[in-house]
């Protein structure tokens, strides 16, 4: 077997895989052998059919195998040991020609390289590392989410500020009907929480979609509509009140902090507080340092140039995904992927 390389320029080359007769005659012999043992053939015992039969029925299949298979290996091999750095998969040209009755056998593969280039690591403008600090104000307010969460259920008369509302939303035309639970703090701006003030249960309130809620993706969640119906949809929806709760707050005692942290983790107030500042500020520091890695990383992208093998990237494109693609869309994500990655 020999194998060779001409490199068509910096970004494209060819390697050619030459199979001679002796590279794959032993072992399509061999499993030729093996069928003669086990072959079923009308009018022969089993393990006496003649070889020129066996062969004559399975060799071509056979052969055709055990060179794909030889021709794998020994491009895998090669693109390890000579180091190359190819981009996509090897793609092999087309052959009409292929004479599988020949001994001796040519393939040729397309390779595309990755691009080399020189980072430049000195930059005018300074690349911020954030180290978040978990402060007063967050740690208070993370003890009142604890204390809720914790807290006993109280059934309420009336909705009130820090209310649990539990209703049905409701719209015919768009045959949504959806029970659920919300706080007044979902909704956006002063009127719709007002609408709720001193409701009881079996009141109706009548909402428009548009601006209901901080963020327009919990319509999704409260009225359960699809995603790309969340866009623009301007309705008027009513929401039936069937339960109105509120919450206790859990006292800061010992019986919370061992259901938070185990027995004796922690031992007072004090002590809650650092902890929660403790795991706070660890989280933000991974999120300081992924943002940190994001930012490095969209920095090298914005200053770092090269050229990439467009053609043979393309035509890699085409076989590379569960579905074939045409020459024509192959063109057109390739080209998106280059205006994502100048954007990003």
């Amino acid at each position: 077997m020999n194998i060779t390389r001409e490199n068509i320029d910096a970004l494209n080359a060819v390697v050619k895989v030459d199979i001679a007769k002796e590279d794959y005659s032993d072992k399509v012999e061999k499993i030729l052998i093996d069928y003669r043992k086990s072959a079923n053939i009308p009018g022969f015992r089993k393990g006496h059919v003649p070889m020129g039969m066996v062969k004559k029925q399975y060799g071509k299949a056979v052969l055709v195998d055990e060179v794909n298979k030889l021709l794998q290996d020994a491009l895998g091999k090669y693109l390890v040991e000579e180091k190359l750095d190819v981009l996509g998969n090897p793609l092999p040209k087309a052959q009409d020609d292929l004479d599988w009755d020949s001994d001796a056998f040519s393939f040729e593969f397309e390779l595309g390289l990755a691009p080399e280039f020189d980072v430049n690591l000195k930059s005018k403008k300074a690349i911020t590392h954030y180290n978040i600090v978990a402060d007063d104000k967050m740690i208070k307010t993370q003890i009142e989410s604890i204390q809720k969460q914790y807290g006993k259920i109280i059934s309420q008369k009336e909705v009130v500020k820090d209310s649990e509302i539990t209703g049905t939303f409701t719209n015919e035309e768009k045959e949504i009907d959806n029970s659920t639970m919300i706080t007044l703090g979902k909704l956006k701006g002063k009127t719709n929480p007002k609408k709720f003030i001193g409701a009881k249960v079996g009141d109706v309130i009548t909402l428009n979609t548009k601006g209901l809620f901080n963020d327009d993706h919990d319509l999704m969640t409260f009225l359960k509509v699809a995603h790309d119906d969340t866009h623009g949809l301007v309705i008027d929806v009513n929401f039936t009140i069937t339960e109105i709760n509120g919450r206790e707050l859990a006292d800061l005692d010992q019986e919370l902090f061992d259901k938070l942290f185990g027995k004796e983790g922690v031992t007072s107030v004090t002590e809650l507080k650092d902890k929660i500042k403790e795991d706070s500020e660890k989280q933000f520091s991974q999120q300081g340092d992924q943002k940190l890695l994001n930012d490095v990383t969209e920095h090298l992208v914005e200053n770092t140039k090269f050229d990439l093998p467009s053609g043979f990237l393309q035509k890699w494109m085409q076989t590379a995904g569960e579905e074939m693609m045409t020459e024509e869309q192959a063109k057109d994500e390739y080209e998106k992927s280059e205006k994502a990655c100048v954007t990003n």
